[in-house]
């Protein structure tokens, strides 16, 4: 995999997990920044077709998109939060593409908010 693809375990607590790949060529300034915190936790919020939590990352945009596809991970400049859509939509205002949900999308379409997100790095 190397530095550029990092595997992720994204944990949702009593739903399930998940599997993910951030991959450094999306937004390399922004991928290098979140792996360095990883793992991260922190309490779900749930919007339209996202799931997002805070982190303690203050970054502007970096190759913003504003429209996200099922599976994409992102981070959210505006409201400093890592975020995973589990359908296609239009985020609140852009966001930084981080990587994509490889696999048990399903999981995060049942997330309620408060409930608890861990991300970590996986072997």
């Amino acid at each position: 995999m190397g530095i550029s693809r990092i595997p992720v375990r994204i944990i949702v607590e009593g739903i399930g997990e998940s599997r993910g790949i951030l991959v450094r060529i999306l937004s390399p300034r922004t991928v290098d920044a979140i792996s360095r915190l990883l793992p991260i936790e922190g309490r779900a919020a749930v919007w339209r077709n996202g799931v997002y939590f805070e982190v303690p990352l203050r970054m502007g945009v970096e190759k913003p998109k504003e429209r996200v596809k099922k599976g994409d991970i992102a981070y959210w400049p505006l409201g400093s939060a890592f975020c995973i859509f589990f359908g296609d939509m239009r985020p609140h205002s852009p966001v930084n593409l981080m990587g994509y949900v490889e696999e048990n999308i399903y999981v995060f379409s049942e997330v309620k908010s408060g409930a608890k997100i861990r991300v970590e790095k996986r072997g």
